[in-house]
C-alpha cells in the first residue's frame, strides 16, 4: 500500500510506493530573493541555507528519488541567472534523480534544466503517477490517470492557518492540508467515467518567505481550481505533527 507520510518539523514528506522511497517537497521558488528585489524588497539570497536543507533530508530519509510538486523557480518564464545559479548548486549536489511536476513558476523549466547537471525529468502540468501516488502542483486539473490514484499530492497553495493566543495575538504556520478526494468536481471537468482515489494531501511549501493561503481566515480564496471543492473533511496539521482539526474550524 502507497503511504505518504510527513518528515516531522520539515515541509517535506516521504512517499513509499511502487517499491521505491520517495522524497517529496513543493514550491521551491529558487532565486524568489533576486526577483523580490527587483521589485524594491532587498532580500539577501537565502538559497545556501535552502540547499542545505534539501540536501539534508534527502541525507536524512535515505530516499530513491526527489519528487519537487512544482514552482522549482520563482520568476515565471525563462529562469533568472540567479535562479539558475542556485539551481546548478543543488543538482550538482544531489545524489539521487529528479522528478520536477511543472508549475505555473516553472514556464520554461524543461530547457533550462538539459543546461544543468544531474538527472532531472519534468512532467506535465496535469501531472504524473508513480505506483498508487498521483503528483500535481494543482494550478490547473490533475490528469485522470492522476486522479486515480490511491493518494493525490498536489501544492500551489503554500496552506498556512493563523494561530491566536489568549491575548489576541496571533502567529501565521505553515500546514499540511489532508482529506477525502470528491470526484464531483473532476467529473464535471474530465467526464462522468473519471476514477477518483481516496485521499487529497496538500503540501505545505518549502520556501518560507513565498506567502500562502490563509486557510482558515474569513474571506481569504483557495487558487487551485478544484479546491476547497474537491477536499473532504479536510484536516489541518502543523509542520510539527500537530493536528488542528478541520481546517476551516482552527
Amino acid at each position: 500500500m502507497a503511504a505518504v507520510e510527513p518528515v516531522p518539523g520539515t515541509p517535506a514528506a516521504v512517499a513509499t510506493t511502487a517499491g521505491q522511497r520517495l522524497l517529496v517537497v513543493s514550491d521551491y521558488h529558487a532565486g524568489i530573493e533576486a526577483v523580490l528585489r527587483s521589485d524594491g524588497v532587498e532580500l539577501d539570497s537565502d538559497g545556501p541555507r535552502r540547499r542545505e536543507r534539501l540536501l539534508g533530508l534527502v541525507a536524512e530519509t535515505g530516499v530513491d528519488r526527489l519528487v519537487v510538486l512544482g514552482d522549482l523557480t520563482h520568476a515565471v518564464g525563462d529562469p533568472w541567472d540567479a535562479e539558475r545559479e542556485e539551481l546548478a548548486a543543488l543538482f550538482g549536489a544531489l545524489e539521487v534523480p529528479t522528478l520536477l511536476v511543472k508549475g505555473n513558476h516553472d514556464g520554461e523549466i524543461a530547457p533550462a534544466v538539459e543546461d544543468l547537471p544531474g538527472d532531472v525529468t519534468v512532467t506535465p502540468a496535469a501531472g504524473t503517477r508513480v505506483g498508487d501516488i498521483g503528483f500535481a502542483h494543482g494550478h490547473t486539473w490533475p490528469s485522470p490517470d492522476v486522479l486515480a490514484a490511491e493518494t493525490v499530492c498536489t501544492a500551489h497553495e503554500h496552506p498556512v492557518v493563523r494561530l491566536e493566543d489568549e491575548v489576541g495575538g496571533g502567529r501565521r504556520e505553515r500546514a499540511w492540508l489532508r482529506g477525502g478526494l470528491d470526484a464531483a468536481p473532476f467529473r464535471e471537468y474530465h467526464g462522468e467515467g473519471t476514477a477518483v482515489g481516496g485521499e487529497l494531501v496538500v503540501f505545505p511549501a518549502f520556501n518560507d518567505i513565498s506567502g500562502g493561503t490563509w486557510v482558515n481566515v474569513d474571506g481569504q480564496e483557495f487558487l487551485s481550481p478544484f479546491l476547497p471543492e474537491a477536499l473532504v473533511d479536510g484536516q489541518a496539521y502543523l509542520l510539527d505533527g500537530t493536528r488542528l482539526g478541520r481546517y476551516d474550524r482552527v
